[in-house]
Parts: C-alpha cells; sequence; structure tokens
C-alpha cells in the first residue's frame, strides 16, 4: 500500500543514517590524510639543520631582507660555487648554511651595497647529501649521507666492501672549503694500524674510487702460470708460490725478472728471493740445469 504522502528523496542526508553517513566520510579524510603526508614529505626532504654542509647539485634559495631584487635560486656547482649578484662567484661547497648565509653577508656588505643585510639560504632539493662509490666494490653507486659524521669505512661497508680483485688503496674526491680535495688511503690500515684519523668523515658530492689491485705475472717452468694480485709486503719466494712453485723441470734459483723502470724501459733482474714483488712485475722461471 503506497502512502498518502511520500516524502521525495531530495536530499542525501534524509534517506542514509548516522552511521551510514559517517562510513562514506571516511574516504574523503583519508585522502586529506594522504595529502598532509605528501605535503609533510616534500618538506622533510627540503629541511636541513643549520649545519648542513652545501655540496654540489644542491638547489638552494638565497633571500636577502627586504631585498626581493637579490632573491635567486640556484644550484651549487661541481666545483662547490653558486654565482650571486653584485658579488659574482661565492665558494660554498662545504660550508654549512648559517656559514654560507654569512659569507653572503659579508661579501654583500664588504661591496658597500648593503650596510647590514640579514641573508637567509633556504634548501630547495637536497642532491649533494650523496656518495658516489665506484670501481671495483661489490654494490657500487650512490649512497645517502645517513648521518653528518660518515666515515669512509661506513660507506665502504654500504657498497659490500672491495672485490678480490680490489686495491687497498681507495681514493676519496670531493671539495672542502671551496677547495678541490683528492687523497689517497691504505684500507687496512684503518683497521690493522688503527690509523683513525684517515677515516675521514664524509661529505655531499664525495666520490670514492677502488682502483684493479696491482697484479704480477709468472711464466716459464712454474705449475701454475699466470697473473696474480700482489698481496701485502709480497716477496718473489710468495709470488713464486702463487703460481704453484717451479715445475718438475724449474728451478726456484734460475729466475729472471723483467721490471718497468721510471723512464719506461725494461729492466732485467736476476732477483732474490727476498726482494719484494713491484706492481707489473714479470717473473720468468728458467728451466734447471740439472
Amino acid at each position: 500500500m503506497t502512502p498518502a504522502n511520500p516524502k521525495p528523496f531530495t536530499h542525501f542526508s534524509t534517506w542514509t543514517s548516522p552511521m551510514t553517513q559517517r562510513l562514506l566520510r571516511i574516504p574523503h579524510l583519508l585522502v586529506a590524510a594522504f595529502m598532509a603526508l605528501a605535503i609533510f614529505g616534500v618538506q622533510a626532504q627540503t629541511q636541513a639543520k643549520p649545519d648542513y654542509p652545501l655540496g654540489a647539485g644542491d638547489a638552494i634559495r638565497v633571500q636577502v631582507f627586504q631585498n626581493p631584487d637579490l632573491t635567486i635560486e640556484t644550484r651549487v656547482s661541481e666545483n662547490g660555487a653558486i654565482t650571486y649578484p653584485l658579488i659574482g662567484a661565492v665558494d660554498l661547497g662545504g660550508l654549512s648554511i648559517a656559514v654560507a648565509e654569512k659569507k653572503i653577508a659579508d661579501a654583500l656588505q664588504k661591496g658597500g651595497f648593503i650596510q647590514k643585510p640579514q641573508v637567509n639560504i633556504v634548501l630547495v632539493q637536497i642532491r649533494g647529501n650523496q656518495v658516489a662509490v665506484l670501481g671495483q666494490v661489490n654494490r657500487p653507486g650512490r649512497f645517502p649521507l645517513e648521518t653528518a659524521n660518515t666515515r669512509l669505512s661506513d660507506m665502504l661497508a654500504n657498497a659490500g666492501g672491495s672485490t678480490a680483485g680490489g686495491d687497498d688503496i681507495a681514493i676519496v674526491m670531493g671539495v672542502r672549503n671551496g677547495q678541490l680535495f683528492r687523497k689517497l688511503i691504505n684500507i687496512p690500515s684503518l683497521f690493522l694500524n688503527e690509523k683513525l684519523q684517515d677515516d675521514i668523515v664524509l661529505q655531499g658530492g664525495d666520490s670514492i674510487y677502488v682502483d684493479r689491485a696491482p697484479m704480477f705475472y709468472i711464466y716459464g717452468e712454474a705449475q701454475r702460470p699466470g697473473s696474480f694480485r700482489i698481496e701485502r709486503d709480497m716477496t718473489i719466494m710468495q709470488a713464486l708460490a702463487q703460481g704453484g712453485g717451479p715445475s718438475a723441470r724449474g728451478s726456484e734459483t734460475r729466475l729472471r725478472l723483467h721490471r718497468k723502470a721510471a723512464d719506461g724501459s725494461i729492466q732485467q733482474i736476476e732477483p732474490l728471493l727476498t726482494d719484494p714483488v713491484l706492481p707489473n712485475d714479470v717473473i720468468y722461471v728458467k728451466e734447471s740445469l740439472f
């Protein structure tokens, strides 16, 4: 039976229960929450501590109070510099944000452009807080600086350490105080000799390169002729052992060493078994006389 005065469905809320209305509002609340998290995530990526060291690739906004014409957005170049109005090139690589602000302010004041400039630097995009690890490591690539005190040993661990054919020397390159920086560090000595001062603190934009280990070569009357890695403080006797020793026809007392001199010439030497092995040495095992 149809009621005499049916109520038309003129409004959504007139025919839904309060519980249904609350459930239907959940998707809108979730969308709003996700948008808030996304905005917070973007802000978190561009926030940095005042002591964050600026590095190559960082995008920054430089502002001077009450001087809007001096507001610029720029990126720190590979050599750690930016170009700023009135004062030209400014080296900021490796400087904290607070120190970089003071450096620009001092330059504006010293140049007579502004009496008491108040400079503010905003980190728009962080790209310089990564370190490239290249060469003979198990996982080469770019890795973020997780803390302000990330050291060389930490970053080599992130890259899985050196491969079996990797050298004991790590080459670290970057920018320090606006100047190009390059340092060769013996990796085993960080742990064996406790040279903690060589376990340097890395900065954004640094690169670490591990070359191939130096090799020596052995041929002639050796049981396993071929190329081998030079181990630490290796002697001719140890190198001969790497090749399996002399064959039945060879003699360890009849050796000839081919070594490249500083002028590029090849020297032929009759080495002692206690002589050190140098990179690219070629050892020839002669046939025994008896």
